[in-house]
């Protein structure tokens, strides 16, 4: 008798689900929580420099494809880096690019971390070395070191500032 119960049973949710039925009306009602985050489209402008950078929160999976030689979100391959930062919109922008090593040694030279999210690791340039090697800095000591290609690094994005842009903050939050 039970298992014929529970048979039948099995049977009627397969139909159900298969049937493209839904189901959602016996399970308990969940309360919809909207996913919007905590966190603001942060950047730092470089005043001097005319520079506006991206300064944005580092996810676990990102620091798990750093580790794992992958691409995810701000971490990852070198082509990957440029077609992330061509594809981002962030804080209203959508001209983002890879920095320059030169760029990015000049802010990572400065007094203190101006950034509010970074990581202890390489991130990459759009700078070109010997072979199939780019640039990537290392913020600790602002200097470039020639990487693979195929090697996964963090990403952060810049974008010039046009003169109409307000520039006089060292840092602006969105």
């Amino acid at each position: 008798m039970k298992k014929s119960i529970v048979s039948a049973w099995m049977f009627m949710m397969a139909s159900l689900l298969m049937g493209g039925g839904n189901i959602a009306p016996a399970l308990p009602q969940m309360a919809q929580i909207e996913g919007a985050s905590c966190k603001s489209d942060k950047v730092y402008i470089e005043a001097d420099a005319q520079l506006m950078w991206q300064d944005q929160h580092y996810t676990d999976a990102e620091d798990g494809a750093f580790k794992n030689e992958g691409s995810v979100g701000k971490a990852g391959k070198w082509g990957y880096a440029v077609n992330y930062c061509r594809a981002l919109e962030y804080a209203g922008y959508s001209d983002w690019r890879l920095p320059t090593a030169d760029e990015l040694m000049h802010v990572h030279a400065k007094e203190g971390q101006v950034f509010s999210y970074s990581r202890d690791n390489d991130f990459w340039t759009s700078t070109p070395t010997e072979g199939y090697r780019y640039y990537a800095v290392f913020p600790a000591d602002a200097y470039q070191y020639a990487r693979l290609a195929n090697q996964s690094n963090y990403i952060r994005c810049v974008r010039c500032i046009d003169e109409n842009e307000e520039a006089s903050n060292s840092e602006f939050i969105r």
